[in-house]
């Protein structure tokens, strides 16, 4: 027979944990039809030889929601064999949402997700094309994405839509939790993956108030809303641990909702609630033996944030930064030189309370354009040489630089032999990109290249089909996406060939090229020769084959399926 396209002579890693062997595989109208041998011609033929052919990166937790309307090549993801992700977690996103609400929803995404308020109004538009949830998967389909999309509908921007302002400020009532119900159901029947929450203390979102889903009643709101998705038979639950949502309240609700609950994050060296996290995969073990499945993402990379005072995301949760959170940045430059600020921010920063600390001591200058020798100097000795507390040594050199300064600190995973353990869990899944947010701050897209050279490759730590397993099938199971994650014929053509000498994630670079010439971080692959996408080659040697401008782009919208896997 006649292939669309055939990637011959390869090795073939078919993401189910199973040996390697040598072989080929045939694709017609975006389907796999032929997995090792594939007799036949091609319209299009990739040679293989001596590399490695496995399924495209499946990633489950990004913020591409916004980008996706104006970079529908959702970069840099693909760059490292990306083929499918899903939006909407940590429950933020961009719809429902009502016109006059649109700007608190581009203000949150600044608050909690890192992302440039200015970039996204300038990337958006004024004239938002959807409101309702399915009208903004309808948007996606019409205008072509470059790898497939899932979608989870979130908790926050459908409690902005049914309580307006005062989703920030109250408990809802029963009324207003079964409108929630309805718009979560109407959701999940246009597709959406799940729905997705958060408790989390670390999300401070617009006008510095606690995001609308941190407002939210357990009992009464949340484990309502998940019930639908029992009632329908169709979705899973991603949240983030906080507060009063744990481990007991994510067995319960998967077991209420029977279906999959995967959490963010667990991270050595972090705790949102729950314990270290040894007592946490302790806990996890336990409630998934009990009959639950609830499965932590955990990331293969050390979590460090690269920020400036203007958004200064790691301190927000602590209670003397209430006031930056409010204010505008000629606010916050008067609360930066305030004398009681700065004592209440010292006095806070020693009880050890906020995500930042465990690598405060370790925090370095990434950035000062005053003094550019002190780049990756790290912040304490420069205060010590200065006779200062760090904290004043970090605001002066803020003010002194009109905002130039950024900081880097290490958050957590900083400590590989744990997050080995992590890994290798058999409850936890790969994730946490969070590609699409805190651009500026940090870039973890390039986790999956990262895992391959880093953890398999140069440590050893990981066997090649195991680590395959990890970014494919498992993710897939999880999130119950059926027709990807596997090289078997009746699949989509998802494919990913690469160099396994060569494959890794480069070096962080700054580049500025978001709307509005906003900052981001990029990372640069190595080693990845082909990314397939529905039997289309999207990528090949770091180059796209395909022009989002001009040509029909080959990912396609991910719906959810009532007969969905099960982990």
């Amino acid at each position: 027979m006649e292939y669309d396209l055939k990637i011959s002579g390869g090795t073939i890693v078919d993401g189910t944990n199973t040996p390697r062997y040598k072989g080929d595989i045939g694709v017609v109208d975006g389907k796999i039809v032929a997995v090792g041998d594939a007799p036949g011609t091609a319209k299009k033929t990739i040679d293989a030889t001596g590399k490695i052919v496995c399924p495209g990166f499946i990633d489950n937790h990004t913020h591409y929601d916004a980008q996706v309307l104006w970079d529908q090549m959702m970069t840099i993801s693909p760059w490292h064999g990306v083929t499918t992700v899903l939006l909407g977690n940590c429950g933020f996103g961009v719809a429902p949402v009502r016109k006059e609400d649109q700007d608190t929803i581009i203000r949150t995404l600044e608050g909690v997700e890192g992302m440039d308020a200015d970039s996204m109004r300038a990337g958006l538009g004024s004239d938002w094309p959807f409101e309702t949830f399915p009208e903004y998967m309808q948007t996606l389909e019409k205008i072509g994405v470059g790898i497939n999309v899932g979608a989870l509908i979130g908790h926050t921007p459908t409690r902005l839509y049914v309580m307006g302002d005062d989703s920030t400020e109250r408990e809802a009532t029963v009324d207003e939790v079964k409108q929630m119900r309805e718009i979560v159901r109407d959701a999940l029947k246009a597709g959406a993956i799940g729905f997705a929450t958060s408790k989390a203390p670390t999300h401070v979102g617009a006008g510095g108030k606690p995001v609308p889903s941190r407002m939210a009643n357990y009992k009464d709101e949340i484990l309502e809303i998940v019930k639908v998705i029992g009632e329908e038979k169709q979705g899973i639950i991603q949240s983030t641990i906080g507060t009063d949502v744990l481990h007991d309240q994510f067995a319960e609700m998967s077991k209420v909702a029977d279906c999959n609950v995967t959490w963010t994050a667990l991270l050595q060296g972090v705790s949102l609630g729950g314990g270290d996290h040894n007592e946490q995969l302790a806990r996890s073990a336990e409630i998934n033996a009990n009959g639950a499945r609830v499965f932590p993402q955990v990331s293969p990379r050390s979590l460090s944030f690269d920020m400036n005072m203007k958004a200064p995301f790691l301190f927000e949760s602590m209670a003397a930064f209430k006031p930056v959170s409010e204010a505008d940045l000629e606010g916050r430059r008067k609360i930066y030189a305030d004398p009681k600020f700065r004592a209440e921010f010292k006095a806070e920063i020693l009880t050890g309370k906020s995500v930042v600390l465990g690598g405060w001591h370790d925090t370095v200058i990434s950035e000062y354009p005053l003094d550019p020798s002190l780049k990756e100097q790290k912040l304490f000795d420069i205060a010590k040489s200065r006779g200062q507390d760090p904290v004043d040594t970090l605001l002066d050199m803020v003010l002194d630089s009109d905002f130039g300064l950024r900081i880097r600190s290490p958050i957590g995973n900083y400590d590989e032999v744990e997050v080995e353990k992590l890994l290798k869990d058999p409850n936890t899944v790969i994730g946490l990109s969070d590609g699409g947010a805190h651009a500026s701050q940090l870039c973890d897209s390039c986790y999956a290249t990262y895992l391959l050279g880093h953890w398999v490759r140069d440590k050893g730590a990981i066997e090649l089909e195991h680590a395959i397993w990890m970014l494919t099938s498992r993710v897939a199971d999880v999130i119950n996406i059926v027709d990807r994650g596997r090289l078997e014929v009746g699949l989509a053509a998802d494919v990913v060939v690469f160099d396994a000498a060569t494959v890794g994630a480069g070096d962080l670079q700054r580049v500025n090229d978001l709307p509005n010439g906003a900052d981001r971080l990029i990372s640069e692959a190595s080693g990845i020769e082909a990314v397939v996408v529905n039997g289309v080659l999207l990528r090949a040697n770091n180059v796209d084959q395909v022009n989002p401008a001009t040509d029909k782009l080959p990912g396609q919208i991910i719906r959810g399926s009532v007969d969905g896997a099960r982990a």
